[in-house]
C-alpha cells in the first residue's frame, strides 16, 4: 500500500493518546464509585465486572478514527484492472546475430513465429507497429490494425551488421508519440542539418531530445510520470549488445520521462554464434544488463528467453499484460466506508445496550 500524503500517518499517534485517555477516565470514575458510592455508580462498577459490552461502543469509534486518519493520508493499492492499450509497437532485432543457431532453426525464424503468434492474440482493438534495428533503426511498418500487413513485413526482414539497440526504442518512441519531438536525424540517422555524418553522442542525443537550449520541447509537454502513459506500450527484443547508435539507457529514460512502459526480451543462449566465412564462427552473447535496466527505467518487465518454447511463453505473458494490468487505485473511499460504517455501528449499539450515545457512555464509566 502506498500514500499520497504519508506525512498524515503522523496523526495516528492520536490513537494511542485516546486509549490512555479513555483507561485514565475508566480508572478515575471507578475509585470514584469506591470513595464515594452511589447508587449509579455501583451499579455500574458491578456491570463492569460482569460485562465487557460497555467497551464496545468505544472501541468501536477509536476504530472509527483510525481508518479516517488512514484515509486522510491518501491510500492507494495495486489492483488488477482492464489495460486500455490501444497501441503496441514491436522493436525487432535484425543484426546478424540472429543467424545463431542455438535456438533451432535460428534466432531470427524463431522470433518471427513467435511475434506473429503474439500479435494473433492480441485483443483486437489494439494497432501493432513495427520497427527493426540492427546499424540503424527503421520502420518495417506504420501503425495499423490489419494484422496480414504486419505478419508480411515480419516475412520480409533482411539482417544487416550492428546492433543500435537505442536506435530502434528512439525509432519506436517516435511511431508511438510523433508530437513528442525526438529529433531521428541526429539521434537515429546520424547527420546534422547540412548532410554531415556525425558519430552519436550522448550529450547532444539529451540536447537534441530534450531541446536543451531551446525553451520547453514537445517532449516536456507530452511528459509524465514513468508508466502513466495509458495508451501506449513498447515491446523490445534482442540478442545482442549495443554496438552503435544512440544509448539504449538514454532512450529507456526519455520512455520513462515520456511515461511509456518498455517491456524487453534477452533471447539466446550464451552459447550462441554466428556461423563465418571458411570455418570461421562469432559468438553471438545477449546483453541481460542493458535490456534489464531498460525496461526497470520505464516501469516495463525484463524477460529472458533462451529457446522458442520460452519465446512463446513470454509473448503469451505479454497479451495477457495487455488486457489486464496492475494498476495504482486510490481506495480513500474504502477507509472513509469504513469509518462511517464502525461510527454508525458504535453509536446503534450504545442506543440499544445503554441508551446512551458512546461518548456519554465513555464518560458515565
Amino acid at each position: 500500500m502506498r500514500f499520497l500524503w504519508p506525512e498524515m500517518l503522523w496523526t495516528l499517534l492520536l490513537i494511542p493518546a485516546l486509549l490512555a485517555g479513555y483507561v485514565w477516565l475508566l480508572r478515575r470514575r471507578m475509585r470514584a464509585a469506591v470513595i464515594a458510592p452511589d447508587l449509579s455508580a455501583i451499579r455500574l462498577a458491578q456491570a463492569g465486572r460482569r460485562s465487557y459490552r460497555r467497551h464496545i461502543p468505544p472501541a468501536l469509534c477509536l476504530a472509527a478514527i483510525t481508518c479516517g486518519l488512514i484515509g486522510s493520508a491518501g491510500p492507494s493499492a495495486r489492483v488488477v484492472l482492464p489495460a486500455d492499450y490501444m497501441t503496441l509497437i514491436l522493436a525487432m532485432d535484425v543484426s546478424r546475430s540472429m543467424l545463431a543457431e542455438d535456438v533451432p532453426p535460428n534466432r531470427i525464424k524463431a522470433s518471427q513465429e513467435a511475434v506473429k503468434a503474439f500479435i494473433e492474440g492480441l485483443p483486437q482493438n489494439v494497432r501493432v507497429g513495427l520497427v527493426t534495428f540492427a546499424g540503424t533503426a527503421q520502420r518495417a511498418h506504420g501503425i495499423t490494425d490489419n494484422r496480414q500487413d504486419i505478419y508480411e513485413a515480419i516475412d520480409r526482414f533482411q539482417l544487416q551488421r550492428g546492433t543500435a539497440t537505442g536506435s530502434g526504442l528512439l525509432m519506436a518512441l517516435d511511431m508511438l508519440l510523433p508530437d513528442a519531438g525526438i529529433k531521428l536525424e541526429t539521434t537515429v540517422y546520424g547527420w546534422e542539418t547540412g548532410g554531415t555524418p556525425i558519430q552519436p553522442d550522448i550529450q547532444r542525443d539529451r540536447a537534441s531530445i530534450a531541446g536543451a537550449g531551446a525553451g520547453p520541447s514537445r517532449a516536456d509537454q507530452v511528459s509524465g510520470p514513468p508508466g502513466s502513459y495509458r495508451s501506449g506500450a513498447i515491446v523490445l527484443l534482442s540478442d545482442g549488445r549495443r554496438t552503435t547508435g544512440s544509448d539504449p539507457i538514454e532512450a529507456a529514460r526519455l520512455a520513462a520521462r515520456l511515461g511509456v512502459r518498455v517491456h524487453t526480451v534477452a533471447f539466446g543462449t550464451p552459447e550462441g554464434f554466428i556461423p563465418g566465412f571458411e570455418g570461421l564462427s562469432f559468438y553471438a552473447r545477449v546483453d541481460e544488463e542493458t535490456l534489464r535496466q531498460m525496461a526497470q527505467v520505464t516501469q516495463g518487465e525484463f524477460f529472458r528467453a533462451s529457446n522458442a518454447a520460452d519465446l512463446q511463453g513470454i509473448y503469451e505473458h505479454l497479451a495477457t499484460r495487455i488486457r489486464l494490468e496492475r494498476q495504482d487505485t486510490q481506495i480513500s473511499a474504502l477507509f472513509a466506508l469504513a469509518a462511517i460504517s464502525l461510527a454508525l455501528l458504535a453509536i446503534g449499539l450504545s442506543l440499544a445496550w445503554f441508551k446512551s450515545m458512546p461518548v456519554r457512555t465513555q464518560s458515565n464509566i
